[in-house]
C-alpha cells in the first residue's frame, strides 16, 4: 500500500507538472491589453481601450502612429494567423507543413498572387504607403518581444514538426497579397463553368441549360428596382457546351458553333472532375467555396425609421473559421486634423490596415458579392514554347518557382503562360487530361491542348488603397471615388450618412467579353473569343436615395439591362425574403428599429419548403411517407434550431436530391442550395418530367419519387434522431464547429482539440435569411455561415450593434477566443460604442504604447481621465 500509494503520488504530480506546464505554454501568449509598453518608432503616446469581449479601440494623434498600433494590436491578437495567411498566399505552406503541401503552393505559385501583390505595392500613392509601412512597423515591433510560443500556442505545436521555424518579419506586400486570397474565395462562377463543362459530357445542351437556369426577371428582386421586377428585356445567357472554335468565323463577337459531337473519353470527364476538386480545394485554406457563399445587406432611409435617421445592416456569409475572418476594430484619431485623418470602426483583416466593412464618423458602408464573371478558363494550342493564335505561334512567358520543404528538398515548378495568363494544366496529370481530352468532347482537330486561366484578380489593381478611401470618405461623391478604386473583388456596396442619403454602387473590374458569356472553358487560339477591356465604372449600376426609400443585396441581379456582368446571380430567395419582411413593416405603416434590422437577419422561412408543402399535401400516402406528410402539415416552413419539421424537410431534401439526380457525374450532383431551389421547383409543375424517374429504385413521376423520398427520409430521422418524431429538432443535425484552418484538419484529434471548438446547435439554412448553409452531398452540418453580424444606426453611432462569429482573440483559450460564438448562435449582438466618451466607458481595459524615444506630448490622446496603468 505504501508502495502504490507513492507511485500514485508520483503520478499525480508528474500530471500536475504536466498541466502546469501546458497551461504556462498557452497563457505565455497572452497579450498584454493594460499598462504600459514602449513601442519603438510610435511618435507620440496611443491608447489601446478593450471592453469585456477584448475588442480593441486605439487611439493616437497621426495617421502614422494609428496605423503603427492597429499592426501592434493585430500581431498581438492574431500572429499566427497573420503568417499562416501570408504563407498560403505566397504559396509557402511547404516551407512550414513539408512536403504534403506542395501541390497547393504550385498552384498558388502558378497564379502569382505574391507577384501581382507586389506589382500592387508599387502602384500605391505615397500616402497609402506609408499606412502600409506604418502597420508592418507596428507588427514588427511586437515581433521583436516574442519569439515562439511567446506568440502563439500554434508555433509549440508546429515546432514538434518543424522546430527551425521562425516567423520572418512583416512586410505591406503581406498585407497586400491577403486581397487576393479574398478575391478567390469570391470569384463568382468558375466552378459553375467547369461544372456546364461536366454536364455537357453527359446531356445535351437542354437539359444542362435546364440544369443551370437563368434569373428569374419577372419574379425576383433586382438591386436597383426591387419588387417586381419588369419582364426580362437583358439575356440571361443560355449555357452552350464546349465549341469546336474552327468553325467560328464571326471575329466581331458572333457566337461560335454550338453542339459538341464525338466520343467523350472517360479520362476526360475524370479530369474535369479533378480540376474542378483542386479549384474548391484552394480556398478550403480559407473556407468552404460554393453557391452559399454571398451575403445580405440593406440599408433604409430615414424616411422609414423611427429615428428619422437611416439604418444598415450587414452579415458577410462565408466560410466558418476560428478565428473568425474578421477581427473587430476602432481606429480613432484624438481630433481630425492634417496629420490624423481617421475615426473609424468596423471589421478588420489581421494583417491588412485599415476597417474593411463599418462606418466612420460620418458614413457608413456595408458589402455583398456582386458575383460577376471574372474568371475564364481557355483551351489553347501548345507548341514546345509557343502557343496559337489566329494562325500565329505566339512564345510563352515561362518563369521557375523554388518551393522550400521543411524537412525535404526544394522542388522547382516551371510556370508558363498565354497572354490570357497561366497555363494550370501544368501542375498535375489530371489536368493536362482535361486538354487532351478536348477532341473527343468537342469534335475538334487532334493536337496538344493545354488549359489557361484569366482572371482579373491577376492583373495589378487599386483595391489596397481603396480602403484608406473608404474609411475617410465623408460623403456620397467621396464614397464612389473610393468604390472606383476598389476593382478587385467585385462587390455590392451600400451607403447612409448622417445627413440622410443611402445609395448603391456596384464596383470591381468586369471584363467585357468579345464573344460568349463566359459560362463554360472556351477555345483560346482565337481572338473571336476573350476579353476586350473592362466596364467603365460609371457604366456599372449605382443608385443614390431610391424613391422606394430603401434597397437590398443579396447576391441577386442587380438590374435588368445595362452592362452584361454574369449568367449566374443567385436565384433571390434571400432578396426577396427580405424584401418581403421590410414592406410588411413599410405598408403597414410601422417605423424601422434597429431591433427589426436584427430579427430579419435572424429569419428562417424556407421557400423551398413553402414550394414543397402544398404538393405534399395533396398526396394520397400511406406508411411513413403518409406519417411525414402528416408531421409537416402544421409547419410554417421556418427551419428553427428547435423544429422537428425542419429536421425531417431536411432529410427529405437530401434524400430527393440523391434520388432524382445519381445519374448525374458525382463532382455535379445537387448541393441543394438555390439553384437547385430553382431546378426542383421549376420541375413540380411538370409532374411527368423524365427527372422524375429512378429506374433503380422503380420509381416513376414527381408523386411516386416525392413519396418514395418522403417514406426514405422517415427511416433515416428515426435513424438519427429516435423513434419520437416530438424531440426530433433541426439543430441535432445541423451544427457547426469551428474549426482552426491549419491545425484544427491536422487529423490528430488532440492537436484538433486544443483549436477547434463546437458543435453548436443552429437553425436557418441555404439560401434563408439566416443564411446557415450546407452541403446536401456531404451531410447536414453548416459549411457556410453569416461570419458577422452589424446593424449601423446613422441617428446615433453608439446605438449601433455588432456581434463576431467567433472572438477577437486568435490564442486558443484565451477568454475572447470564442466568447461570442454563443451570442452570435443565439442571434444576440453586443453595443457597439464609437464616440470616445462611449469607448472609454466600455473599457476593461486600457494598454498605453509609449515612444521610446523623445518626450510624450502634454496631453494623452485618449484622455488625462484614464491613466494608464502600471
Amino acid at each position: 500500500m505504501r508502495a502504490l500509494t507513492w507511485t500514485l503520488a508520483v503520478v499525480l504530480l508528474l500530471v500536475l507538472v504536466a498541466g502546469g506546464v501546458g497551461w504556462w505554454t498557452v497563457q505565455r501568449s497572452f497579450p498584454t491589453t493594460s499598462g504600459r509598453i514602449d513601442a519603438p518608432g510610435l511618435v507620440a503616446p496611443v491608447s489601446v481601450y478593450r471592453d469585456d469581449a477584448g475588442i480593441p479601440q486605439i487611439v493616437a494623434e497621426s495617421d502614422h502612429d494609428l496605423f503603427y498600433a492597429q499592426g501592434f494590436v493585430h500581431a498581438q491578437d492574431r500572429f499566427w494567423e497573420m503568417d499562416f495567411r501570408r504563407h498560403v498566399t505566397a504559396g509557402r505552406l511547404a516551407e512550414l507543413f513539408g512536403a504534403t503541401q506542395v501541390g497547393t503552393d504550385a498552384f498558388i505559385r502558378t497564379l502569382n498572387w505574391r507577384g501581382v501583390a507586389e506589382a500592387e505595392y508599387a502602384l500605391l500613392d505615397e500616402a497609402s504607403r506609408a499606412y502600409y509601412e506604418a502597420y508592418a512597423e507596428g507588427v514588427n515591433a511586437y515581433l521583436a518581444e516574442r519569439s515562439g510560443s511567446e506568440l502563439s500556442l500554434e508555433y509549440a505545436v508546429l515546432g514538434l514538426q518543424n522546430p527551425g521555424y521562425s516567423p520572418e518579419p512583416w512586410t505591406p506586400v503581406d498585407s497586400i497579397a491577403w486581397l487576393k486570397a479574398m478575391a478567390w474565395d469570391l470569384r463568382s462562377n468558375l466552378g459553375d463553368e467547369i461544372d456546364r463543362a461536366l454536364l455537357a459530357t453527359a446531356l445535351p445542351p437542354a437539359e444542362v441549360a435546364r440544369l443551370h437556369p437563368g434569373f428569374d426577371w419577372s419574379t425576383a428582386p433586382t438591386i436597383v428596382d426591387g419588387l417586381p421586377a419588369a419582364a426580362a428585356t437583358a439575356s440571361t445567357g443560355t449555357p452552350t457546351p464546349l465549341a469546336n472554335a474552327d468553325t467560328a468565323t464571326d471575329a466581331a463577337g458572333g457566337p461560335l458553333a454550338a453542339s459538341a459531337t464525338g466520343a467523350v473519353t472517360t479520362d476526360y470527364v475524370a479530369a474535369l472532375t479533378s480540376l474542378r476538386a483542386t479549384l474548391d480545394g484552394i480556398p478550403a485554406l480559407l473556407g468552404p467555396e460554393g453557391n452559399d457563399i454571398g451575403s445580405n445587406s440593406w440599408v433604409v432611409s430615414g424616411a422609414l425609421t423611427e429615428s428619422g435617421k437611416p439604418l444598415l445592416a450587414n452579415d458577410p456569409h462565408l466560410g466558418p473559421a476560428l478565428p473568425s475572418i474578421w477581427a473587430q476594430m476602432g481606429l480613432h484619431c484624438a481630433a481630425l486634423t492634417e496629420t490624423c485623418t481617421f475615426d473609424t470602426a468596423g471589421y478588420t483583416f489581421a494583417g491588412l490596415p485599415g476597417v474593411i466593412i463599418g462606418h466612420n464618423e460620418r458614413i457608413a458602408w456595408g458589402f455583398t458579392n456582386l458575383g460577376p464573371d471574372v474568371a475564364d478558363l481557355y483551351l489553347e494550342r501548345v507548341t514546345g514554347d509557343t502557343y496559337e493564335l489566329d494562325g500565329v505561334q505566339l512564345p510563352l512567358q515561362v518563369r521557375e518557382e523554388t518551393i522550400e520543404v521543411a524537412g525535404g528538398s526544394p522542388v522547382t515548378v516551371t510556370v508558363r503562360s498565354t497572354g490570357r495568363g497561366p497555363i494550370v494544366t501544368d501542375l498535375d496529370s489530371d489536368f493536362a487530361a482535361v486538354a487532351e481530352g478536348y477532341p473527343a468532347a468537342s469534335g475538334a482537330p487532334e493536337g496538344e491542348y493545354q488549359l489557361s486561366l484569366q482572371w482579373t484578380a491577376l492583373t495589378p489593381g487599386t483595391t489596397a488603397q481603396s480602403i484608406f478611401a473608404l474609411d475617410r470618405a465623408r460623403d456620397w461623391n467621396e464614397f464612389r471615388a473610393a468604390a472606383a478604386l476598389f476593382d478587385v473583388p467585385s462587390q455590392n456596396l451600400i451607403y447612409a450618412d448622417v445627413d440622410g442619403n443611402i445609395g448603391y454602387q456596384a464596383p470591381g473590374a468586369v471584363p467585357i467579353r468579345t464573344s460568349g458569356d463566359g459560362t463554360v472553358p472556351q477555345p483560346g487560339w482565337t481572338t473571336a473569343v476573350g476579353w476586350a477591356g473592362e466596364v467603365a465604372f460609371d457604366d456599372l449600376p449605382s443608385v443614390f436615395n431610391p424613391p422606394r426609400g430603401y434597397l437590398v443585396t443579396a447576391n441577386n441581379a442587380v438590374a435588368n439591362g445595362g452592362p452584361f456582368l454574369t449568367a449566374d446571380w443567385d436565384y433571390g430567395y434571400r432578396a426577396t425574403a427580405i424584401e418581403r419582411l421590410l414592406k410588411e413593416r413599410i405598408d403597414a405603416g410601422e417605423k424601422l428599429t434597429s431591433d427589426d434590422f436584427t430579427r430579419i437577419q435572424l429569419d428562417t422561412s424556407d421557400a423551398n419548403a413553402a414550394a414543397f408543402l402544398p404538393v405534399i399535401a395533396e398526396l394520397d400516402l400511406s406508411g411513413d411517407a403518409a406519417r411525414g406528410a402528416d408531421l409537416l402539415a402544421d409547419w410554417d416552413g421556418r427551419a428553427d434550431e428547435s423544429s422537428p419539421q425542419a429536421a425531417y424537410f431536411a432529410v427529405f431534401w437530401r434524400t430527393l436530391l440523391a434520388d432524382m439526380f445519381d445519374s448525374l457525374p458525382e463532382q455535379t450532383r445537387p448541393t441543394g442550395g438555390d439553384r437547385w431551389y430553382t431546378v426542383v421547383g421549376t420541375l413540380l409543375g411538370e409532374p411527368d418530367a423524365a427527372w422524375w424517374t429512378n429506374e433503380r429504385l422503380g420509381v416513376a413521376g414527381r408523386d411516386a419519387m416525392i413519396a418514395d423520398a418522403l417514406d426514405e427520409a422517415w427511416g433515416e430521422a428515426t435513424s438519427r434522431m429516435g423513434g419520437n418524431a416530438d424531440t426530433w429538432r433541426w439543430g441535432r443535425l445541423h451544427t457547426l464547429t469551428l474549426t482552426n484552418p491549419s491545425f484544427g484538419t491536422s487529423g490528430i484529434a488532440p492537436i484538433e482539440w486544443l483549436f477547434n471548438r463546437g458543435p453548436y446547435e443552429v437553425g436557418g439554412g441555404s439560401s434563408i435569411v439566416n443564411a446557415t448553409g450546407w452541403d446536401a452531398t456531404q451531410g447536414y452540418g453548416v459549411d457556410w455561415v453569416p461570419s458577422m453580424r452589424m446593424v449601423v444606426d446613422l441617428s446615433d453611432f453608439d446605438a449601433s450593434t455588432w456581434v463576431n462569429l467567433t472572438g477577437a482573440s486568435g490564442h486558443a483559450f484565451h477568454p475572447n477566443y470564442v466568447d461570442q460564438a454563443p451570442l452570435w448562435q443565439r442571434g444576440e449582438t453586443r453595443d457597439w460604442p464609437f464616440s470616445l466618451d462611449a469607448v472609454r466607458e466600455a473599457a476593461t481595459d486600457t494598454l498605453d504604447l509609449r515612444p521610446v524615444t523623445g518626450s510624450a506630448p502634454a496631453s494623452d490622446p485618449a484622455s488625462s481621465e484614464a491613466p494608464a496603468a502600471e
